[in-house]
């Protein structure tokens, strides 16, 4: 398998996709389609050029090329991470069978749901940033966002290539709905929740990659475990990709707190609003959103359908090969969370069936490290506010939790109650309008928004007044 993607291709790509003429036609015939997609759905603010992120190899150097590219003739293209032939099963029923090359008979209707899934989420953020670009605070940032839309339209590229490649007449047909559904569409929504709710801010923008991509980060982990090896290896390449858009969240929301924290000292006040900031309180609010949304992405406490799909090696664990176990859990148990007495607790469950229970735990350790790190810059700052995760029974639409009312801190309360006080936890109309009127476009080079602070460190080495966009 060559590493080294072939750009001589109409569809770039390290799978050989010229020796199987009928596939290529097929995603050739796709390809106008998604193009039309991206000119409906992608970016709406006209550029030039942007100064773009180009997958170029899969190996473990130099994977990317950075260069300024015009958007639409961005080389979208199917590349898949290095096989190795020696793999085998890490899990399950099948654990240390050679890894499957083909979908197995009786897996094929699972494995496609998988697949097709995790390909909604893709366009659907693409749709959700759409009009971002209007209002971006920096060319720097304009450079973020189309840099996580370009490479969210590959990602699509990745699961159509295995729908087509391995799924038939349905793979196809499922490919096309792909691009069908549309993010918040009242007539076909897109899959999950999570990805109709509206991105229109860039307080938000940050949140949903610190977030909800971060969810993206361990559901594409625990598919890079799967027995289906061109499903594993399309997952370990879209990982590399996964952690830029992650930083952009991670470094934005620091940017936001660290101008919070100037205007604080500089105006002896919480209340930075009047001085076009965005006040800490706003900060939680919108952190208490995205968490608790992100959260129900997980799925409920308990399932026997992820139990079924890692009995049968479908999808894994967040790092199985560091756990010690032995792997198919048959006969273990785990705590899972739970109403208890009617209140939040814990309850014993097989651990099969905890599994999304498990991952859960393993984002939200994660997500904690953020919130550390942004509080690093408040303690450095002499202030003694904190940002916090709200508990995992706060504002959740699925689980355990979701026919119950609780406060950040866990209190359980009354449906007015709630109704009462969820504006001091969840972002308001007022806080909104404020927000949005904060969105202000900041084109120019070198400068920035005054309601965020500029980034540390440019992208590939070049300085923040780098032309990062052409307009």
């Amino acid at each position: 398998m060559a590493t080294t993607a072939d750009y001589t291709e109409k569809i770039p790509n390290n799978v050989d996709l010229h020796e199987d003429r009928r596939l290529q036609r097929a995603l050739e015939s796709w390809q106008p389609n998604f193009l039309s997609w991206w000119e409906s759905m992608g970016p709406s603010l006209p550029t030039r050029e942007v100064y773009l992120r180009t997958a170029v190899d899969v190996g473990r150097e130099g994977w990317a090329h950075f260069g300024h590219v015009a958007m639409r003739d961005y080389r979208w293209g199917i590349f898949l991470a290095e096989r190795d032939g020696d793999r085998r099963i890490g899990f399950g029923a099948h654990r240390g069978e050679p890894a499957w090359q083909k979908v197995p008979g009786e897996y094929r209707a699972d494995l496609q749901r998988l697949i097709v899934i995790q390909g909604d989420t893709e366009p659907a953020s693409v749709e959700q940033q759409r009009n971002l670009g209007a209002t971006a605070p920096s060319l720097y940032d304009l450079r973020n966002l189309f840099q996580v839309n370009v490479e969210e339209g590959r990602h699509l590229w990745a699961m159509v290539y295995l729908l087509h490649a391995h799924f038939g007449r349905e793979g196809r047909e499922e490919a096309e709905e792909l691009l069908r559904r549309n993010s918040g569409s009242e007539e076909s929504p897109r899959i999950l929740g999570a990805f109709n709710e509206e991105t229109p801010d860039w307080l938000s923008f940050f949140m949903f990659t610190y977030f909800t991509d971060r969810d993206g980060k361990y559901q594409l982990g625990t598919l890079k475990e799967s027995g289906f090896d061109p499903l594993s290896r399309t997952c370990e390449f879209m990982l590399k990709e996964e952690a830029h858009h992650m930083m952009v969240g991670t470094t934005g929301i620091d940017r936001v707190v660290e101008r919070t924290v100037q205007l604080m000292k500089e105006h002896d006040t919480d209340d930075v609003a009047p001085h076009g900031g965005i006040s800490l309180d706003v900060v939680q609010k919108y952190l208490n959103f995205h968490y608790s949304v992100s959260l129900d992405l997980f799925g409920s406490e308990t399932s026997s359908n992820v139990a079924n799909y890692y009995t049968a090696g479908l999808k894994g664990r967040w790092m199985e090969e560091r756990r010690r176990d032995d792997h198919r859990l048959t006969d273990d148990a785990v705590m899972v969370d739970a109403l208890v007495d009617g209140g939040i607790g814990q309850t014993e469950v097989a651990a099969l069936v905890g599994l999304n229970t498990d991952l859960r735990r393993a984002y939200i350790a994660d997500c904690q490290s953020g919130v550390n790190r942004w509080n690093r810059i408040l303690s450095e700052a002499g202030l003694p506010q904190r940002l916090r995760l709200p508990s995992i029974a706060f504002n959740r639409k699925v689980g355990a939790f979701a026919g119950i009312e609780a406060a950040p801190d866990g209190e359980m309360l009354d449906a007015a109650e709630w109704e009462r006080r969820m504006g001091a936890w969840l972002p308001t109309e007022v806080d909104k309008t404020h927000v949005r009127s904060l969105m202000r476009p900041v084109h120019e080079t070198g400068r920035i928004a005054a309601w965020i602070a500029p980034p540390r460190n440019g992208i590939n080495g070049q300085p923040f007044d780098y032309e990062y966009v052409r307009l």
